[in-house]
């Protein structure tokens, strides 16, 4: 029976300086992984290097997934070094509301952030760390509850995880030749910072309190509790053993039951 042993494994981690990001950073540290940790948040990434310095194998790198020369630096260095990567995390991305009565003179440009920042930057990096990508290698990307579902007034982040959904089920298709495997993670609530600004912003559209917005959010959950960066660290441990090497081109919901399917 395969483990979720990560002793000599190479696991790259992106959006990495917080939230959901420094949750798998140091969940794949405790299993033994040598990490390299990705983050446009010098300071915040810093920080997670140090705590995880005795643990692990860690090394943190600032760069802007939205910029091709920094990517392309990046992926030049990490060849020099590694020889294989076996697990690629796609974790970073931004989430704000975009609803569709914004007449401002930004609106267009801020819904295509968002999209770049979600799902073109993970294409960018994937693409230039593909040589490393080899035989039993894992792309695992962040995609959201609200790629298998919708919410009003957040059309850009709804679209961009649906994308990412349907960028992950491609790749998984042109990669599977080379025996490299392509899924989706699809988190429900988790009380992260950027999570709770959003549920903020849905309080004040719906006239409600934000400790009456969380209970309306709960409620939609078979199990009515906020997730932590913790509980989805299993899954995306066992996406990138061999103990998953039968999975992919798959969107798993981790949302204590908000969507089944």
């Amino acid at each position: 029976m395969q483990t979720l042993d990560y002793q000599g494994r190479h696991v790259v981690i992106t959006g990495a300086a917080s939230g959901i990001g420094r949750g798998l950073a140091e969940a794949f540290a405790r299993q033994g992984a040598s990490l390299e940790l990705l983050d446009r948040n010098g300071p915040g990434l810093a920080a997670v290097v140090e705590s995880l310095a005795g643990v692990a194998d860690v090394k943190g790198t600032v760069v802007d997934l939205a910029d091709d020369t920094d990517v392309a630096r990046y992926a030049a260095s990490l060849r020099e070094r590694w020889e294989r990567l076996d697990v690629l995390v796609n974790n970073a991305g931004m989430e704000q509301p975009t609803p569709i009565t914004d007449e401002g003179p930004e609106a267009n440009a801020g819904w295509a952030k968002q999209l770049d920042n979600n799902v073109v930057s993970m294409v960018r990096l994937t693409r230039a760390l593909l040589p490393l990508l080899q035989a039993g290698s894992s792309v695992i990307n962040q995609s959201s509850i609200w790629g298998l579902s919708a919410v009003a007034g957040f059309s850009a982040y709804v679209a961009s995880k649906h994308a990412v959904i349907g960028v992950t089920r491609s790749l998984a298709w042109e990669l599977g030749p080379k025996r490299v495997r392509v899924n989706a993670v699809c988190p429900g609530w988790v009380g992260t910072d950027a999570a709770m600004a959003s549920l903020r912003t849905l309080a004040e559209e719906n006239g409600r309190s934000e400790g009456a917005e969380l209970a309306h959010v709960l409620a939609q959950q078979a199990v009515p509790e906020l997730l932590r960066p913790e509980d989805l660290a299993g899954t995306f441990l066992f996406l990138g053993s061999p103990s998953a090497a039968a999975i992919t081109g798959q969107a798993i919901a981790v949302s204590h039951g908000e969507v089944m399917h």
